[in-house]
């Protein structure tokens, strides 16, 4: 036997074996032949399965209307909203917090993301990085406050990383959410909001970056988009908070403004001009009809509000 072998079985026979009896660990009978089929029969296998997952989201709004009103809460009374997790999950979390800075020119630190492994593990796998319950709480003691609102994400609805994050921001008075693929995790008692997931066994035995990531990046999605939304940073479905950071997205405000008050180009390069290239400024000067300083004195007293200004240029 080989030195390398024998260093492989050593480390198996003292590392810890966990077997996950979640739905996502199970065989799905639809691709029992996989290995078999054509490619396009693979495809269409995968293609099938993948339209289970709106549907198991759906089945789940009201606790993710739950979550978006509790984030909503925490943001405005200066709280943050973290997200942890490991491997696909916690990199999804990691993407998520990420765009939503350039989408909605949110305060960095309103969306926090923790990744088991560190900022490594957004790359490459950290060996039994989601294992760690006390690296978890740790780091969630560390960072989560009373009030804040902590986001677990875990497709098998127990991963030690998470659960012992989560357990760390209860304690710290933070509210708590589980969002996973099973919804028969024994977790579901310990979080006050739970969101399970039913997207059952993947195409792939247990590869939840499959169904169970796809289902959680909606969910995400729709969550953090919609806490957007009742923070006032989406005017009618236009992107009004937008940051220009490219040729691109600063084409993208005058489209904007374009479509939110039917002025033409040039009207609405000038207004944004004038307001200093402040989208929002630009936007309630031009259908409010004021002048830009009258406009940002409507958006300070209304909180940075649109709808808010514009009522009270309009009273």
């Amino acid at each position: 036997m080989t030195a390398g072998r024998v260093e492989r079985d050593e480390l198996s026979a003292v590392r810890p074996v966990v077997r996950v009896g979640a739905p996502t660990e199970r065989r799905n009978p639809h691709s029992v032949d996989l290995d078999l089929m054509s490619t396009r029969d693979v495809l269409t296998v995968i293609n099938e399965a993948d339209r289970r997952v709106p549907a198991a989201v759906a089945a789940v709004l009201d606790e993710i209307a739950e979550t978006v009103d509790l984030a909503v809460a925490a943001l405005r009374g200066g709280h943050r909203v973290h997200y942890f997790g490991a491997g696909t999950s916690g990199r999804l979390g990691v993407l998520d917090a990420a765009e939503l800075a350039p989408t909605f020119n949110s305060p960095r630190h309103w969306f926090c993301s923790h990744l088991a492994g560190g900022r490594d593990a957004m790359w490459r796998a950290v060996e039994d990085a989601e294992d760690d319950d006390r690296a978890g709480a740790a780091e969630a003691a560390e960072c989560v406050r009373p009030g804040d609102l902590v986001v677990g994400l875990a497709a098998s609805g127990r991963t030690p990383y998470v659960l012992g994050a989560l357990a760390a921001s209860r304690a710290q008075g933070a509210g708590t959410v589980l969002l996973c693929a099973n919804p028969e995790a024994e977790a579901a008692s310990s979080v006050d909001v739970f969101i399970g997931v039913d997207t059952g066994p993947e195409v792939v035995t247990g590869s939840t970056r499959m169904k169970a990531g796809t289902a959680q990046k909606l969910v995400l999605n729709t969550f953090s988009t919609a806490v957007m939304v009742r923070l006032g940073r989406v005017y009618s479905n236009l992107m009004i908070d937008m940051v220009a950071t490219n040729a691109k997205l600063r084409g993208r405000m005058i489209s904007i403004l374009m479509e939110a008050t039917g002025c033409a180009e040039e009207v609405c390069r000038r207004a944004l001009q004038e307001a200093d290239g402040d989208l929002k400024i630009a936007l309630v000067s031009l259908v409010s009809g004021a002048e830009v300083a009258a406009a940002r004195a409507a958006l300070a007293r209304s909180a940075d509000q649109v709808r808010g200004a514009l009522d009270l240029l309009a009273s």
